[in-house]
């Protein structure tokens, strides 16, 4: 699988490209301070940040204490798997808000009609 494809599927399952960006790098190059994420990717310190804050709360990456406040990736296959799950979860909550959504409408369009 290429990175590009692999990339792609980063972004098709939720991350922006921002994101997706930095996890690949910290994947591909271990653990990194932001500083470096920084210089190395040619971005600015915030989109930098926000990435780094947005990964962490998605669970793919970490801050490790022990190596100076330096990144770190999870394995990309257990990273793959959160995001595959987290997909599901959106998934069947938009199922169970297109049957109330469905309901509301019948409910709507009956009275509706019933008033004409």
């Amino acid at each position: 699988m290429s990175l590009e494809r692999i990339f792609k599927a980063l972004v098709s399952l939720g991350l922006s490209e921002t994101d997706s960006r930095v996890y690949m790098f910290l994947a591909l190059k271990g653990p990194k301070k932001a500083k470096s994420i920084v210089s190395s990717l040619g971005m600015n310190k915030q989109q930098i940040h926000r990435s780094l804050k947005h990964l962490q709360e998605k669970g793919i990456i970490f801050g490790d204490a022990e190596n100076n406040g330096a990144f770190s990736a999870l394995l990309f296959e257990k990273a793959l798997e959160l995001l595959i799950e987290t997909e599901k979860v959106k998934t069947e909550i938009l199922q169970e808000t297109k049957k109330a959504l469905l309901r509301d409408w019948k409910t709507s369009t009956r009275k509706k009609n019933a008033n004409c």
